[in-house]
């Protein structure tokens, strides 16, 4: 297993700094190389083909018996019965009490009341599960399909990010088993949360960050060849980016599935930035931090900024066109928030007043949201699985998402005396532990080695972990994590690639690092195995239970 350190290291500022300006001609074949297929020399590099196959791995199992357990489950409450509402009424309302034990019995009478619900996050995921609900009905399985879909895709693109670092399709593959493996990203793809959403979103957009630094640099490398005027004159060529308005898109789409996106948008952004930066510099642009702002930093933000707040207004669309509902339930005052204004029993006239007072309502609302979330609500209240997000990283206190055990002896071929069945949201100790010591090595290649593939899981675990920290005085759950995976994930991949590969590598040390990463692979495959009856909802022994709930903060 080798990597292609040469095209996953190509960076136009150092070896342009050495050529000089007139000699950047000499880089064009390098840089363009990272923007063509990967060379194959057997199927067994294909770079599409074999994620594509570790994809439909994750998919078969994540479907199977996708449906247990048979009843809405944890906080599935409110994203699968939101989603319900949003295919049937355009908008979520709210549900009666007893609404959970009617749609478990499969009855749909009764179950909606006159009135919007407050809503805490945005539609966009919620529309996501609405799709599964629309295609296979308001079942166990028509809720949690699109979830499982949207799981085995995350796999897809996480390898194919991969093989893009790294220009190692077995690497890339290794990514995308890992994730395949990982109990906690099992089973959020197997209950209708928002969470598995979020991740995804996330990784496509980063994604597609990094295939625009390497479209970029290619093409500023042909430009400036025609054109070498203190780097301006590709200026043009590189203002309509098509990877970043996509990587806006799938941005928008996180923020529209949990706001907790920003920070990931922030923070990329400005790296995207950085990037750029570099670029110019390696053309010989002087004083590139200032000159790049105002050429590259300004297009970027209206290409990712700028387009992902329209995506994330998009997601409200339900919202916007029944405004009035939201009005009337939520405009004159809400428990402890204010009213809106007089403004929400006034009749506006036209489309344009229909829209401004939409926008203005939803503002409001936002404000309300954000109250919830961040106010005194909520801090200070207790859940028995809540966690501090400072053992996350080292699965200090798994969400238990369902629970049964009044089962009778014998039931299930369990023939103990007692016999419990469990999804836990756990996630695999092989990769999660590991995935610690690699961060660690991620952050010293980065800061230390100055390789820019390393800043992508850094700061990828970096902005979606730590602003969890401010929020520790109120209840917060360590399922919020599956969206840190795919980056720890990337950190793994990418320091096994510096250990064991390279084209300078001895094949000595190619070989026994290929049976050192495959005997992990095999481990986190084991581990899987081992924790899969309580991932999966099987009725098992309480001692076989015991046996796999290894520390107290697990039960």
């Amino acid at each position: 297993m080798t990597v292609d350190s040469e095209a996953a290291r190509t960076n136009v500022s150092s070896p342009v700094t050495r050529l000089g300006r007139d000699r950047f001609g000499a880089l064009l074949p390098a840089i363009s190389q990272r923007l063509t297929p990967i060379r194959r020399r057997s199927t067994l590099d294909h770079p599409w083909l074999w994620p594509s196959l570790v994809a439909l791995l994750a998919l078969a199992i994540r479907v199977w018996r996708i449906s247990e357990p048979k009843h809405i489950t944890f906080d599935e409450t409110y994203y699968a019965k939101d989603a319900y509402s949003l295919l049937k009424y355009g908008y979520v309302r709210d549900f009666t009490d007893n609404a959970d034990t009617r749609i478990n019995d499969g009855r749909f009478d009764g179950i909606f009341k006159d009135v919007p619900s407050e809503i805490v996050h945005p539609d966009g995921g919620k529309w996501i599960i609405a799709t599964g609900e629309h295609l296979f009905g308001m079942t166990p399985f028509g809720w949690r399909v699109a979830a499982a879909v949207v799981g085995a895709l995350t796999v897809l693109v996480l390898a194919r990010l991969v093989i893009r670092l790294t220009g190692s399709v077995p690497l890339g593959c290794v990514a995308g088993l890992l994730l395949c493996f990982d109990g906690l990203h099992f089973v959020m793809s197997r209950i209708a949360l928002l969470d598995v959403l979020l991740a995804f979103w996330i990784v496509c957009g980063v994604a597609c960050l990094v295939a625009d630094r390497d479209w970029g640099r290619a093409r500023l490398a042909r430009t400036h060849v025609t054109s070498p005027i203190e780097g301006f004159g590709p200026v043009r060529a590189l203002l309509f980016r098509p990877w970043r308005i996509t990587a806006g898109v799938c941005l928008g789409m996180a923020c529209g599935t949990k706001w907790s996106a920003i920070y990931v948008v922030a923070a990329f952004g400005l790296l995207a930035y950085a990037w750029d930066v570099g670029a110019r510099r390696g053309i010989g642009v002087r004083a590139a931090w200032i000159k790049s702002a105002l050429v590259d930093g300004l297009p970027a933000f209206v290409s990712i900024v700028g387009v992902a707040v329209v995506v994330y207004l998009a997601t409200w669309t339900g919202w916007l066109i029944h405004h009035d509902a939201y009005e009337a339930q939520f405009g004159h005052g809400f428990n402890d928030n204010p009213a809106w204004g007089s403004y929400v029993d006034e009749e506006p006239s036209g489309f344009v007043g229909e829209a401004s007072q939409a926008f203005r309502s939803l503002w409001h609302y936002h404000q309300l949201v954000y109250s919830f979330h961040t106010g005194d609500y909520l801090a200070g209240k207790t859940h028995p699985y809540q966690s501090n997000p400072q053992g996350w990283l080292l699965l200090n206190r798994p969400v238990s998402m369902a629970t049964q055990t009044d089962l009778p002896a014998g039931a299930g071929g369990c023939t103990e005396s007692g016999c419990v069945r469990q999804v836990l949201g756990l996630g695999n100790p092989v990769i999660w532990w590991v995935g610690v010591a690699a961060l660690i090595g991620a952050a010293w290649q980065w800061i230390v080695r100055r390789d820019w593939r390393f800043g992508i899981p850094v700061l990828g675990v970096a902005t979606t972990w730590l602003p969890w920290f401010q929020y520790d005085d109120r209840p917060i759950f360590s399922f919020y994590t599956v969206a840190i995976l795919p980056f720890t994930i990337i950190a793994i991949t990418l320091v096994m690639g510096v250990v064991f590969g390279g084209p300078r590598a001895s094949p000595a040390r190619r070989r026994w690092g290929a049976v050192a990463i495959g005997t992990y692979v095999a481990l986190a495959v084991a581990a899987f195995a081992y924790f899969y009856p309580i991932l999966a909802y099987q009725i098992i022994s309480l001692d076989h239970w015991n046996q796999l709930i290894w520390f107290n903060r697990w039960i």
